[in-house]
């Protein structure tokens, strides 16, 4: 069976404020020391700005800083919002992050989630399509060529040269976050690593996901081989049935604050997402989510390992307790992912993932 991956992904949800910003950097950041230990590829961020969940508008300064405090762990934007940022700026910080991360950057970018952050940042999400299109693909040229110029539909600017030059030709490897199939095959045709995810547990979305990928891979022949897939699931590890329903409990919490604004009416209060009811029971919640015992955990994970999934992302921390989240970090690494049949490695050098 084929490596199958492990990252950690750093979740900056901030149900209470008074809990403090200061605290849940520093949560996030002890988190990345745990995982380096432990042996994790890779931790994982999302940028997202005026809201209090996934809270992080600052992604590759944080990258800096994980990098600063850890030995081998690979550092994945999952991911910055190409459509908030103009390339031509952002193209020179890639570049600077990559240089202060010693190449351990991996770029994940994508259109942006929620309307209410998008449409008061001044992009709405009817637009945001064409913008991460075009986006994209000023990007990589500046990351890619020494000398260009653009006359598009939202980039029109005379010849310039970004500096500094990337360290490594065309910079971090790039990764797009993608949901719809179609569109996973037209990424990785283009030569992008994808990232996706079934949301709460759709299965077959989730086949069709990887179906769309694999194959089209396999279409590339030799020029596909070095492409990847992420997979991002939420994630814990209970001990017994009062512990997981706790956790299904406090997930129900964050997906009812989370579908406020990804699927539903973009309810914020002062930057307080306002708490709506999820729309199905803990229960029901649970028949989707990866929140049960090592064993069913760990048959899971083989399953995503056997239909080719290279990188499993994993959400643990949704709104629970700092000392929760270790917890379950600890159990990952010590009673899960060893029992992968993907070959778990305790203690990896960076993997490099070629451009």
């Amino acid at each position: 069976m084929p490596v199958m991956d492990f990252c950690l992904q750093l979740s900056a949800d901030y149900p209470d404020t008074s809990y403090g910003a200061d605290r849940v950097y520093r949560d996030m950041i002890d988190q990345a020391v745990l995982a380096d230990r432990l042996g994790f590829e890779s931790v994982a961020f999302t940028e997202h700005h005026l809201v209090n969940c996934l809270m992080n508008p600052a992604p590759l300064m944080f990258a800096v800083k994980v990098a600063a405090l850890t030995e081998r762990l690979n550092i994945l934007t999952a991911v910055v919002v190409l459509p908030l940022h103009d390339m031509r700026t952002f193209a020179g910080e890639v570049i600077v992050a990559d240089t202060l991360t010693d190449g351990r950057l991996r770029l994940g970018v994508g259109r942006g989630a929620f309307a209410y952050e998008m449409d008061r940042l001044g992009v709405p999400m009817d637009e945001t399509r064409a913008k991460f299109d075009e986006s994209l693909e000023v990007l990589t040229a500046l990351l890619h060529d020494e000398e260009v110029s653009w006359d598009g539909e939202y980039y029109r600017f005379e010849p310039l040269t970004v500096m500094p030059r990337p360290v490594r030709p065309g910079g971090p490897p790039i990764m797009l976050a993608v949901l719809n199939p179609d569109g996973i095959r037209a990424a990785t045709r283009r030569g992008f690593h994808i990232q996706t995810t079934p949301l709460s547990g759709d299965d077959d979305l989730f086949r069709r996901q990887v179906g769309a990928f694999t194959e089209t891979r396999e279409e590339m022949g030799r020029e596909g081989e070095h492409l990847t897939l992420s997979l991002s699931r939420v994630a814990h590890v209970t001990r017994s049935a009062g512990h997981r329903a706790r956790i299904l409990d406090a997930a129900h919490f964050y997906y009812g604050r989370f579908d406020n604004l990804f699927t539903g009416p973009g309810l914020v209060d002062h930057g307080r997402i306002r708490e709506l009811p999820h729309a199905g029971t803990p229960a029901e919640l649970g028949e989707k989510l990866m929140i049960d015992g090592p064993e069913a955990l760990i048959d899971e994970l083989n399953r995503y390992a056997e239909v080719g999934v290279d990188r499993m992302i994993l959400n643990v921390n949704f709104g629970l307790e700092q000392s929760a989240t270790i917890d379950t970090i600890h159990a990952l690494a010590e009673d899960v992912i060893p029992h992968v049949d993907a070959s778990f490695r305790p203690t990896p050098t960076a993997r490099e993932v070629p451009a």
